[in-house]
Formats: C-alpha cells, sequence, structure tokens
C-alpha cells in the first residue's frame, strides 16, 4: 500500500496534466452541439465543389433574416391593439352629472325646461360614454381597428368611434347646432369640461399576449424539399437560391436530435478532436517551453483561457449568432504573449480558433478572419505597457477585420453594396472591448501570481523602496547593477529578447549583497578588505551566500518568480576563482571543489544567459586599468567563452550567433564607457 501511495505522489505532476485536460475537455465538450453536422463546406458564389448533391430527408428552406423581420413588421402592423374600458370611472362620472348639472344649471327657473335640458345633457353624456372616452394623450398606432373590452366582453371598434376628449368642444358644438339648446352650449361646454373623464386605456397584458401568439405563429419557412429532390449539381454555382437551401439543410442537420447510440459516436468523435487539440498543446509546450510544461500553475493559466474563451463565445452564440463578431477573441494570443512569449500566444490562438470552429455558423470564414487577426495582434503587439502600442494593435486588428469582411461578401454576393454596416459595427465593438485586456492582465497577476511586461516597468522604477535600500547600503553593488542592466538591455535588444525582463533582472540580481555589502569589492573603500581576516573557505562562502540570500529578500519583498530566476542563475554553477586558487596555494589539491561553486541552477533562457555574460564581463572589466580596444575585445572573449567552456549556457536555447551578436554589443558599449576610440588602418 505504502509503495503505491509512493507511486501516486511521484506521479502526481503527470495525474495533475491528466486531469487539467480531463476537466477541460469535459466542460468543453459540454457546450458542443450534438446534433448532426452537415459534412460540406459551401460559398455563396463559389462552384460546388462535391458530387451532385440529392436531399437526404425531407425539410424546410427557412426564410432569411430580413424576410423574417419583414413578416414580423408586417405582423405587428396588422394587430388589432387592445383597449380597455374602466366601467367605474363611467359609473362615477354618471353619478356625478345630477350634482353638476344643478350647481351650472341654478339659474333655470322652468322645471319643463330643465327637466328637459336635464335628460339632453344625460343622453349627450350616455352617447360619448356609449364605447369610452380616450386620454387626451393617446396616440394611436397601428390598425385603425381596435379590440375594446368593456366588462370582459370584447368588442371589434375603429378608433374613430371612441371619443376623444380633446375635441370635446367640436363635438358639442355639432350635436348642439339646429336644436333649442344651442344658446346653452358655453354651459353646457363648461359642464362636461368639468365632467368628461377618461376610461380607456390600452391593455399592455393582452396586448403582448396577442404579439407573442402572432409572432409565435408566424412561418420562419417558405417552402418544402422533398426527400431524393436534386439540391445542387457539381460544379454548379451556388448563387442566392441554392445557398439558402444549403443553409436551410445545414441547420435541419444540427436541430436533428441523434438516438442515444448516434449521439454517443458524436460525442467520442468531438472528445477524440479536443483530447488531440489539447495533447498538441502540451507536446508544444514539452518540446520547446519545458518550464511552463513542468510548472502546473502556468499550465492551468493557459487551459484557463481557452476554456473562458470558448464559454464566452458559446453564451454569445446561444443568445445570437449575429453578435459573435463583437466577441474580441484577439485578447487570448494578447493575453498569453503578455504573461509568456508570442510564439505560444498564436499557437494557443489557432488551437481555440479551431475549437471554436464547430460552434459558429460559417465556419470557414470565421476560422480564417481570426486566425489572420491573430497573426496580426502577435506581429504588432511589442510592448503592451505602453498605451499607444495597444491602440495602434486594437486599430490594426479592427482593420484586418474590417477589410476581411468586405473581401468575404464581395465573395459571396459579388457585390460592395449588400455589406452589411451592422456587422461592421460589431467589429468596431470587438475593438473597443479588447482594450480591457490591460485591466484582465492586472486581474490575472493577483490571481494567478504571474508577472507582465506592466508588473515589469513598475519593478523597473529605481525609486522603488527595495532598490532605494541597495542604493543606501550598497552603492557600489547599485551603480553595478545599473551598468549590467544598460549592458544586458542593448545586447537583449540585438537578439530579439525581452529588453524589459532583462533589465529589470538585472536591476535585482546583486540584491543579496545587501546582507554584507562590505564584503564585495565595489562596496570597499580604500585597500583594507574583510576577507583579509577569513580563510578562502570563509569567504567563498559569503560570497556565494549572496544569491540565496537575494531569493529570500525578492521573496519577502512579493518580487515574481521570473525576476527571482535572474538571481538565481546570474552564477550559475561556476567557481569563486580568486578565492578557489587562494585556497590552492594553501592545500595544493587537496580541495573540495564544491566548497567554491556556486549552486546553481544553470541559466535556462536567452535572457538569463544575457544577464550572466553582461554580469560576469561588468565585473572584471573593473580590474582593467588602461585597456585598448584589442586588449578589451580579448578580456570578452575570453570571459564568455570561458563560460562557454564550463557548459553554463547548454540549459538555455541561446545560439552561437546570439551569442557572437551579445559579445559584440558589450564590446560596443565598454568602448564607450572606457572612451576608447577604434584605431583605423591608414
Amino acid at each position: 500500500m505504502k509503495s503505491f501511495w509512493k507511486y501516486i505522489i511521484s506521479q502526481q505532476n503527470l495525474i495533475y496534466k491528466s486531469l487539467l485536460i480531463f476537466s477541460s475537455s469535459i466542460l468543453i465538450l459540454y457546450l458542443f452541439p450534438l446534433g448532426g453536422q452537415f459534412k460540406y463546406e459551401f460559398q455563396k458564389g463559389r462552384a460546388w465543389q462535391y458530387p451532385t448533391y440529392y436531399a437526404p430527408f425531407e425539410f424546410s428552406i427557412l426564410k432569411s433574416e430580413e424576410e423574417i423581420k419583414k413578416d414580423r413588421e408586417e405582423v405587428l402592423r396588422s394587430l388589432k391593439p387592445y383597449l380597455r374600458s374602466d366601467l367605474n370611472i363611467k359609473g362615477a362620472v354618471q353619478s356625478r352629472y345630477s350634482e353638476q348639472f344643478i350647481r351650472f344649471f341654478y339659474d333655470i327657473e322652468n322645471p319643463v325646461v330643465s327637466d328637459s335640458l336635464y335628460h339632453f345633457g344625460e343622453a349627450v353624456l350616455n352617447r360619448i360614454y356609449e364605447y369610452g372616452v380616450l386620454p387626451p394623450n393617446y396616440i394611436h398606432q397601428g390598425n385603425t381597428s381596435i379590440l375594446l373590452i368593456q366588462d370582459n366582453i370584447e368588442t371589434s371598434l375603429t378608433v374613430d368611434q371612441l371619443f376623444k376628449s380633446d375635441t370635446l368642444f367640436e363635438k358639442l358644438a355639432l350635436w348642439l347646432s339646429g336644436s333649442e339648446y344651442f344658446i346653452y352650449k358655453e354651459i353646457f361646454n363648461n359642464l362636461f369640461f368639468e365632467l368628461i373623464t377618461p376610461n380607456v386605456f390600452p391593455d399592455k397584458t393582452f396586448g403582448k399576449n396577442a404579439e407573442k401568439e402572432a409572432l409565435k405563429n408566424l412561418s420562419l419557412s417558405r417552402g418544402i424539399i422533398s426527400m431524393g429532390e436534386l439540391i445542387i449539381a457539381e460544379g454548379e454555382a451556388i448563387d442566392d437560391k441554392n445557398f439558402e437551401v444549403l443553409s436551410s439543410l445545414r441547420k435541419e442537420f444540427s436541430s436533428q436530435k441523434n438516438d442515444d447510440q448516434n449521439s454517443i459516436w458524436v460525442l467520442g468523435g468531438y472528445s477524440i478532436l479536443i483530447l488531440l487539440t489539447f495533447s498538441l498543446l502540451l507536446v508544444f509546450l514539452d518540446k520547446y517551453r519545458p518550464s511552463i510544461f513542468v510548472n502546473n500553475r502556468k499550465l492551468t493559466f493557459i487551459f484557463f483561457n481557452i476554456v473562458f474563451v470558448i464559454v464566452a463565445t458559446t453564451l454569445i452564440i446561444r443568445y445570437d449568432t449575429a453578435y459573435i463578431f463583437a466577441m474580441p477573441l484577439c485578447i487570448l494570443p494578447l493575453i498569453i504573449k503578455a504573461f509568456f512569449d508570442a510564439r505560444l500566444g498564436l499557437f494557443t490562438h489557432v488551437l481555440t480558433v479551431l475549437l471554436i470552429g464547430f460552434l459558429v455558423p460559417n465556419s470557414f470564414e470565421f476560422v480564417f478572419l481570426q486566425i489572420l487577426a491573430g497573426i496580426i495582434t502577435i506581429q504588432t503587439v511589442t510592448r503592451l505597457y505602453k498605451r499607444a502600442n495597444l491602440f495602434i494593435s486594437v486599430g490594426q486588428i479592427v482593420l484586418v477585420y474590417l477589410i476581411g469582411y468586405v473581401a468575404f461578401t464581395t465573395i459571396q454576393e459579388g457585390t460592395l453594396l449588400k455589406i452589411d454596416f451592422g456587422i461592421l459595427a460589431l467589429f468596431l465593438l470587438n475593438g473597443l472591448l479588447m482594450l480591457f485586456v490591460q485591466p484582465l492582465i492586472y486581474i490575472y497577476e493577483k490571481i494567478f501570481g504571474l508577472v507582465s511586461d506592466v508588473s515589469l516597468l513598475e519593478l523597473s522604477d529605481t525609486n522603488s523602496r527595495l532598490l532605494k535600500e541597495l542604493s543606501d547600503k550598497a552603492p557600489g553593488t547599485f551603480n553595478h547593477s545599473l551598468q549590467v542592466a544598460n549592458l544586458a538591455e542593448a545586447a537583449a535588444n540585438e537578439i530579439g529578447a525581452n529588453t524589459l525582463l532583462v533589465r529589470v533582472g538585472a536591476l535585482y540580481h546583486d540584491i543579496g549583497k545587501l546582507n554584507n555589502p562590505i564584503y564585495y569589492s565595489e562596496n570597499q573603500i580604500g585597500m583594507v578588505s574583510p576577507h583579509d581576516e577569513l580563510s578562502p573557505k570563509q569567504s567563498a562562502k559569503i560570497i556565494i551566500d549572496h544569491v540565496l540570500d537575494g531569493i529570500i529578500i525578492a521573496q519577502k519583498n512579493n518580487i515574481p518568480d521570473r525576476v527571482i530566476d535572474f538571481i538565481r542563475t546570474h552564477h550559475g554553477t561556476s567557481l569563486v576563482y580568486f578565492f578557489y586558487k587562494k585556497q590552492e596555494e594553501l592545500d595544493g589539491e587537496n580541495i573540495n571543489v564544491k566548497d567554491f561553486q556556486y549552486h546553481g541552477p544553470k541559466p535556462f533562457s536567452k535572457e538569463t544567459v544575457i544577464l550572466m555574460m553582461a554580469d560576469s564581463v561588468e565585473a572584471a572589466s573593473k580590474s582593467l586599468k588602461s585597456p585598448d580596444v584589442n586588449q578589451l575585445q580579448e578580456f570578452i572573449e575570453k570571459i564568455i567563452d570561458g563560460k562557454m567552456k564550463e557548459q553554463q549556457f547548454n540549459a538555455s536555447n541561446i545560439t552561437l550567433s546570439e551569442i557572437e551578436k551579445v559579445k559584440k554589443v558589450l564590446f560596443k558599449k565598454l568602448i564607450n564607457v572606457y572612451q576608447l576610440r577604434v584605431e583605423y588602418p591608414e
């Protein structure tokens, strides 16, 4: 049992990677459609490149979005608005009529005339409220016919049959004209002005239900294709008619529900493709980015971003397929490049886009545009921490989207007149959403403990607390770090390495000397050295310990691991040569080499190798009194070739050609430091 658990513990990295792939695959598999997949790709305007195709089953020809939109508008226009009459208001008005009549006709002494006026007004009131009174601000839209609900009885009318309070005086004048009551016109106007209250209002509940019911019954198809009917012949051009039929067939395939046995096969096929995609990513990382492959935190970060992008895209597609063009997929390569490198960013982007291709319509067009945009993203974004660079890059990405979309539309429609400006607006929205990559990078730094160029820029500030302390306690070391940073940055720029990372690594590589600054020659004043009172072995231990001390200080100050790597590796496994030779003079050959050797590891990237070369050359160059050009060149060659003989660069991916370029840069920079002139032959 113990051996079993030991085996499990020894294989924990492999188990974690397997679980990561499995969980990511299950989540993506859940999002994939289980319906059938139409196996042919087609585009409007191109020839059908497959054998003559017949309908495999009966299906409906779906209407285009424009046709459906037009039908919806027509249905909504033809709907009769629902209005409801409030009979309580009508009853209240009729009850108040007697009281108001007496108030306005108080001076009529003849009871016969008074009764006659009363009954006339009552008849007018009943006529007004026969169907009801509309509010003065009511604006009728759509069909002139309406459905009036009175006491739960539905009556079909025209809107003109309802009384409008703003036409009160006109109606009264019409009814009073030519009658014996015309002389009482002003009194009746005042009476009904006070009395009439609107009691007919739109019934939104009934209206919405009627609208839903009408739209529910709206036909989405405009024809039937029978099983076995010819759809398109081999080599035939795909025109508007064929395109609509093929698009309808593809949607029918996607919407069909497979039986349990077929669903299992579909799931199996998707599973193979997803696992194959993730396996390719792991193989790439294992071969070209081993430091990421062995780091489960970084690996989780990459998988999380892939799954997050696929989930977000799926949600957008389920809400509205058209909005897929607003999905800022190029955020993925931007983020991966910000934390790692461009090559990994593009590789991850391509694999993600290929997986999303199973979810989107017109997958060829989508995949082509997104891969093209991903390539532009990787090529244009160099320094993400510069805001201008981000805006320029986003502008170029959006431009590629727009040009690509216009080109595809021209191919499919044969004209520029059918360009959908709504989709162009979605591409612009896509660009705006990509600007949120900056705050997203900050969030990822806090969650996953990674470091981006933005954080590196903050760390490069020499007024930071830790570098300020180094400047105060070990001014010589601080000055040495600045010189190394300048040399290393120039060399990194020459061979295309990460210049900002190299500079920050150089600034912090010797912070371990804060613990015992006086034991390092650059901080010593005068000719007296504290090493004179120590044995070579003790002195070597103090010098070697500055690496471990630097790591501890950096971790206490929350310096990222990406920068701490420079502290760990800047001496590799080389010897503290001065004290080793001194011990050799005392003990002869009876020396334990490990007592005078740095613990490593060796530099494992171009950036850490550059720092080792720049640090070694800059420190050793202090021993040169008055060098000439040839002497300086030979000195640089000797230092770097010595490191190569010690195999200090073997763990990195730097090439011999790049090492030679670094030598030349260091030579040019040190010429300026020593203010030497190159002697040209006469």
